[in-house]
């Protein structure tokens, strides 16, 4: 059994005080009261990485929104990730579409009734287990995230296909890296689409 994730939520700045920041900036830059300067770094540069993830995150929900929105007008974006998470791992069942994902059973089960009426997903007998049901993509279904998905990689390419590749291969490594540091906190671990 995969534990329950901790969520770990982002908070604001604790209280700080200004101190000058570099001259040639002319700003000031919020330092905790008597610290350690070693702190102070570490503490600009968590705080940095805490503000840019939290950007990255927002308008990543703004993209699967729009995704969703892609397959159908009245999908909702987790409805769009069950779907990702069924082409990728092929029929699988509600239970470990759930686990997958790291949200309970009756949530995922609405979400593919949803799916299931508009024609995306259909149920099977499992081949391993006949009394529980696979879920698969239909021709339908697979249709609609092969579109999608292709037109997703195109934003992809044209956001950052200017990068070196280099620098591509690194951003991926340490985005990586902090993907594994969220599965030791019980997250879902994920595989590449």
């Amino acid at each position: 059994m995969i534990p329950a994730p901790r969520i770990v939520a982002m908070s604001n700045m604790a209280e700080t005080t200004p101190s000058p920041g570099p001259a040639e900036s002319g700003t000031a830059e919020p330092v905790p009261a008597e610290s350690d300067p070693g702190e102070d770094t570490l503490d600009a540069a968590l705080n940095n990485v805490e503000h840019q993830i939290s950007l990255l995150w927002r308008r990543a929900r703004s993209v699967s929104q729009q995704l969703s929105r892609q397959v159908h007008p009245d999908m909702e974006p987790a409805a769009y990730g069950l779907l990702t998470v069924i082409r990728r791992e092929g029929p699988i069942r509600l239970t470990d579409l759930a686990l997958n994902i790291g949200v309970g059973k009756p949530s995922v089960s609405r979400q593919i009734a949803f799916l299931e009426s508009l024609g995306l997903v259909s149920k099977e007998a499992d081949p391993l287990d006949g009394r529980a049901q696979a879920i698969r993509l239909t021709a339908k279904g697979e249709e609609k995230m092969h579109q999608v998905q292709d037109a997703r990689r195109q934003v992809f390419r044209e956001r950052l296909g200017e990068w070196p590749v280099g620098e591509l291969q690194t951003l991926a490594e340490y985005v990586a890296k902090l993907n594994t540091i969220y599965e030791r906190d019980g997250f879902a671990k994920d595989t590449p689409a």
